[in-house]
């Protein structure tokens, strides 16, 4: 079991660090996007309401710790956590944001002892520490020191064992310390065991898989075989199972070394696969001659499959409409392209068609920016917030290390 926020106790005066995903799109400190600040608001907002000090805790971008110190210092300068404390300072005004420069140290003990009743102390990017990425026993301890308790509720990082993530709520745990997860966390978990311990009246049930690489989804193909009725194929991964199957496919990518794999799981009778395709010579549309797009059921050599075909896009849609229970991950085609977005429309469209009759999950990353560009993140049963998380947890049954350690 787990224990969720409203369950901890005495929270009045006491710190409680909230690990958050604050890993907002910004450039030059200008934020071109709150919402995974908005998702982390319901649990910073009953905190503050139960008067507890609110310390948060995020990642922001990358920074890579063995290149040059000066190109360090300049990744460090891009992912500075400055702008999204502001930020949360003024969606949360009246409540007093303060913001700590530093990562450890007596500066930010000193920053986390001001802090009142019901305010909050945004800490500077996690991965400013080397150690943190590391699980760093050491660090994961200063941490720790800080507070009495710790609640998760950055889901987009729960597939990740790091010092903010897995360290600092074991400690607080041996310790007898509380540790709980956030709203954000107990909407994604819940939903998304829910496509892991699969239920009679949730069948058919149908995964939609889409993306690039057949080698980054080997282990959630291989656990979805084993729960699905049905697993629709879309996107450039589909191209390395028509070669396993004898199919021209031109000039698109293709997996060779996973040609028999791709062909073991084409045996399983449960893999849909594209019909035809939305072909052309080049990925680049300032490259492109006007009439190069054509459709096609075996590509001709020379030209790439950038998305499904009209009679793939009918053949899924009927798929889907039989449908109790959805998990989709992966757009069907180049949808950046507005030549190439009428296969990952057409699955929204169908998934919109069953709104109120199928439990439907579109497992973030690329397909949840899709779902939302096109207007159906509301059809859906849930859109998750974590691509990478959310496709681990289903093919770890349910098991995700930032969740595992607050059970």
């Amino acid at each position: 079991m787990l224990t969720t926020v409203e369950q901890l106790k005495d929270l009045k005066g006491k710190k409680v660090l909230v690990r958050v995903d604050f890993n907002v799109p910004q450039k030059n400190g200008v934020i071109r996007d709150d919402n995974r600040i908005r998702a982390a608001l319901p649990t910073i907002n009953y905190l503050v309401a139960q008067g507890a000090k609110v310390v948060l805790m995020s990642h922001l971008g990358k920074i890579k710790h063995k290149e040059a110190p000066e190109v360090v210092e300049a990744q460090k300068a891009a992912n500075n956590m400055a702008p999204i404390a502001a930020r949360l300072g003024e969606i949360v005004a009246p409540v007093k944001v303060s913001f700590c420069a530093e990562t450890r140290g007596e500066t930010l003990k000193a920053a986390v002892n001001a802090l009142n009743e019901g305010e909050i102390l945004v800490v500077q990017n996690t991965r400013y520490e080397k150690g943190e990425e590391k699980n760093d026993e050491a660090l994961s301890a200063e941490w720790a020191s800080l507070v009495d308790a710790f609640v998760m509720d950055a889901f987009g990082s729960a597939h990740r064992a790091h010092a903010s993530t897995v360290g600092v709520p074991s400690i607080l745990k041996a310790e007898g310390k509380q540790v709980a997860e956030g709203y954000l966390m107990i909407k994604e978990v819940d939903n998304l065991t829910r496509c892991v311990e699969v239920k009679a009246e949730d069948r058919p049930y149908v995964a939609i898989l889409g993306g690039f690489k057949v080698s980054d989804k080997i282990k959630v193909i291989e656990t979805l075989l084993a729960k699905c009725d049905k697993i629709i194929i879309g996107g450039a991964m589909a191209y390395t199972f028509k070669k396993a199957l004898g199919q021209e496919i031109g000039t698109s990518p293709c997996e060779l070394d996973q040609l028999d794999y791709a062909k073991k799981c084409y045996a399983s009778g449960k893999i849909l696969l594209p019909v035809d395709s939305v072909v052309a010579q080049h990925f680049d549309p300032a490259e492109r001659a006007e009439g190069e797009i054509k459709v096609v059921e075996q590509i001709p050599e020379g030209y790439e499959g950038l998305d499904i075909g009209p009679k793939t896009r009918e053949l899924y849609t009927n798929e889907i409409l039989k449908a109790h229970m959805i998990f989709w991950n992966g757009p069907m085609g180049v949808f950046e392209q507005e030549d190439f977005q009428a296969g990952t429309i057409a699955v929204c469209e169908a998934i919109a068609k069953i709104e109120g009759k199928a439990f439907t999950v579109c497992g973030g990353g690329d397909s949840a920016s899709a779902v939302k560009q096109f207007g159906y993140k509301s059809k859906f049963s849930h859109v998750s917030t974590g691509g990478g998380a959310s496709l681990e947890m289903i093919e770890n049954d349910g098991h995700l290390p930032g969740v595992d350690v607050l059970r």
